[in-house]
């Protein structure tokens, strides 16, 4: 029986706040705490909260028949610890019914897989540990940010241990084949590749309530039928979108809702296809061939490529600068310079200093908090600079051996200079004559002037002023 496999993607950035030039050096908190709390309640409230629940209402109502996979975001989930613990309480009811997959990603939904394997395994690495904890269960099926893929992110991949990897299916690369087999890794065909079937996805999650589509309105029975039409030799449809389309990019009053709860039970009535996850999909099909992705490949855009996050020159500066420090933010190990450092990765970041407006504005509007590629640049950078002004003088504190010596030889001359006031101390105080005029001559003074430096000398050194009186 043919199958569709539903995946859908979670994310929210961490927003930065207005960073000015007079902030950097002075205020070292990057965060618009009021903004990122707002964004998430909204989006919970409509999309989240709302979607789990009919999902899990889908998955009792078919008794295990209907599944999902979902990738959260290390970000997102950092947020729902923040802000909205009971979406974190949803997804772990859905976890429970075993009907539902989690994928493996990097944690800050970040770009490094194209620039560091250290970091990018690092990551990785963390935001699997970070599922199991939540979820009880070990990801086995990679997506990578924004669905970026190549040949050589396939084979380190699948180096890391794992067995699959879902990607965009863009014509460029298919040619004349079909997104709806199995594929695998062009240099490790031990990976499997799922590809994205982008026109049924982009049906559901951009095309929905757009009322100028020629197909407008859009019913669960209509796009059952789609599928229903489709080749009887494609053996899955791998309908993959982003999870704010059930609710906040698609609002509830389009009926996106209503379409979701009704999908399934339409599906198996007029297409007769089952739903499988990633993991499923990889253990039951054979792939049929290679597929050759030698240049970088996403979901965004008609492109489907890069350049919604390193297309121009602001972008390739910003990125280039960041992971130009990652080696430092090692060395120096501070655990708040490290999580700074995680959110400075966010992809979101590089996607706000865009000029793709023509082909990608609105998309790149959503939640964008800054008016001009521009502005978000340059609020970047500042955020850069304190950032590297404050890893810079970690660095030099702890772990430059000359700066280590020269604290050294500076604590030991302050231990001489306290044990010579004493001395001094002890000595003037013998010298003192019980009777003293009220009068001094000049030559007395300029003695008094000297033994009081003396006596101030060791105060300057360790910050305290002793007055005798």
């Amino acid at each position: 029986m043919r199958t569709i496999c539903l995946y859908f993607q979670i994310h929210q950035p961490f927003r930065f706040r207005r960073y000015r030039f007079f902030d950097i050096g002075r205020e070292h908190y990057y965060y618009d705490d009021y903004m990122n709390e707002s964004i998430m309640r909204k989006v919970a409230d409509r999309c989240y909260l709302p979607a789990n629940k009919i999902m899990l209402d889908l998955i009792k109502k078919h008794e295990g028949k209907f599944r999902v996979a979902y990738s959260i975001s290390g970000s997102a989930i950092d947020q729902f610890e923040l802000y909205a613990p009971e979406v974190l309480e949803s997804f772990k009811k859905l976890a429970k019914t075993g009907c539902v997959e989690f994928l493996s990603e990097t944690y800050s939904h970040s770009l490094s897989s194209l620039t560091n394997r250290a970091e990018f395994e690092k990551q990785v690495g963390k935001h699997r540990q970070k599922i199991k904890e939540l979820f009880g269960v070990e990801p086995g099926v990679f997506r990578n940010t924004e669905l970026i893929y190549s040949d050589e992110i396939g084979a380190m991949v699948a180096d890391m241990g794992y067995k699959g990897i879902i990607t965009e299916g863009p014509k460029h690369v298919l040619g004349w084949k079909s997104p709806n087999y199995m594929y695998y890794n062009a240099i490790n065909p031990k990976l499997k590749v799922l590809l994205k079937n982008f026109k049924l996805s982009d049906d559901i999650a951009f095309r929905f309530s757009d009322r100028s589509w020629a197909e407008f309105p859009l019913t669960a029975d209509k796009f059952a039928s789609w599928l229903k039409a489709l080749d009887k030799n494609e053996e899955t449809v791998n309908l993959f979108m982003d999870y704010e389309a059930f609710g906040e990019r698609q609002g509830v009053e389009t009926g996106i809702h209503e379409f979701l709860k009704a999908f399934p039970s339409a599906v198996f009535k007029i297409a007769k296809f089952s739903f499988s996850t990633p993991s499923q999909l990889i253990e039951s099909l054979q792939p049929i061939a290679p597929v050759h992705v030698p240049n970088a490949i996403s979901w965004a855009d008609e492109e489907r490529d890069l350049t919604a996050w390193l297309g121009n020159e602001l972008q390739w500066q910003a990125f280039n600068k960041l992971y130009e420090l990652r080696e430092k933010v090692e060395s120096v190990g501070d655990p708040r310079l490290s999580k700074d450092f995680e959110y400075l990765q966010i992809s979101d970041h590089f996607y706000y200093m865009s000029t793709k407006y023509f082909s990608a504005g609105e998309n790149f509007s959503y939640f964008n908090p800054f008016g001009s590629p521009y502005d978000a640049f340059i609020n970047y950078m500042n955020i850069l600079s304190d950032f590297e002004i404050r890893l810079n003088s970690s660095s030099v504190s702890d772990n430059d051996p000359e700066v280590s010596r020269l604290r050294a030889l500076l604590d030991e001359k302050e231990s001489l200079i306290i044990q010579y006031a004493e001395q001094l101390k002890k000595k003037a105080v013998k010298k003192t004559p019980a009777k003293t005029t009220s009068k001094k001559t000049p030559a007395a003074k300029t003695k008094s002037v000297a033994a009081a430096k003396i006596k101030m000398e060791p105060a300057k050194t360790t910050g305290k002023k002793t007055i005798k009186k």
